[in-house]
């Protein structure tokens, strides 16, 4: 797997993976008596950590190191490198993604409407963010179906024909896995997260699995990354975010 392509997945990931306000859910009916479902979520200013990060595709797999860098609501960068040479890095804010190959010398500029539209999903910089943090990528919806079983909470929740199942640990209410699904292509992703650890005042996920199933011309195909967070921490201490590209690169 070319570099470009392995940049243009982790840029995948990114906004598939991953903070809002706090949210409260309404009392749902699940049979009297009726519990109030409350989902714990990582509020922050700014927040930066260091990650391990795998991709697996077929046969084949690829590692790298990443450096991350958060400020709420605004930006998230991060930088790659492989065997301690920097590969590439990716700036994400509230109008597009931008992605850079230092090794291809060339660069990607996405919008979110460009993306919403091949990918079926509405794609912004809060699902990024939250799917990224271990919080819900969906709004919540009174209309949201909420059942108890066993040790989870399950959240169902709907948009246009996008399925979400979110699995809620009844005991931490984090979420600990995300299921989506679009009804016409079968397409789905699945987000698993876990050794959950304190940051600030909250539980973060530190490792978590993205499996991504998804039909192309070729076939159908079953994409892996795994990450694992060896640092992270938050604060009020205002972070930089230096980017740029080298004017020789070529956009592509």
């Amino acid at each position: 797997m070319n570099n470009r392509l392995y940049l243009l997945l982790i840029g995948f990931s990114l906004f598939v993976m991953s903070c809002s306000k706090k949210i409260v859910a309404p009392t749902l009916s699940l049979g009297p008596p009726k519990p109030a479902l409350t989902v714990e979520e990582i509020d922050f200013e700014y927040m930066h950590g260091k990650a391990r990060m795998v991709l697996r595709e077929a046969n084949k797999e690829r590692e790298v190191k990443a450096n991350i860098r958060l400020r709420k609501d605004s930006v998230i960068w991060m930088t790659f490198s492989v065997i301690g040479v920097q590969g590439g890095k990716a700036l994400i804010n509230k109008d597009s993604i931008t992605i850079v190959s230092n090794v291809d010398k060339e660069y990607f500029v996405f919008d979110y409407a460009e993306l919403s539209k091949i990918y079926n999903f509405d794609i912004n910089y809060q699902v990024i963010q939250s799917a990224m943090l271990g919080n819900l990528i969906l709004p919540r919806k009174e209309e949201d179906q909420v059942v108890l079983e066993s040790s989870f909470y399950i959240m169902k929740q709907q948009a246009d024909s996008i399925i979400v199942d979110n699995y809620i640990n009844a005991a931490s209410m984090k979420l600990e896995k995300l299921e989506m699904k679009e009804k016409n292509s079968n397409n789905s992703l699945v987000i698993n997260y876990s050794n959950f650890q304190p940051i600030g005042s909250k539980l973060f996920p530190y490792n978590g699995t993205i499996s991504l199933f998804y039909k192309t011309l070729g076939g159908s195909l079953n994409t892996t990354i795994i990450f694992e967070y060896n640092r992270a921490e938050v604060g009020d201490k205002e972070l930089k975010f230096p980017f740029n590209i080298p004017k020789k690169y070529v956009r592509r």
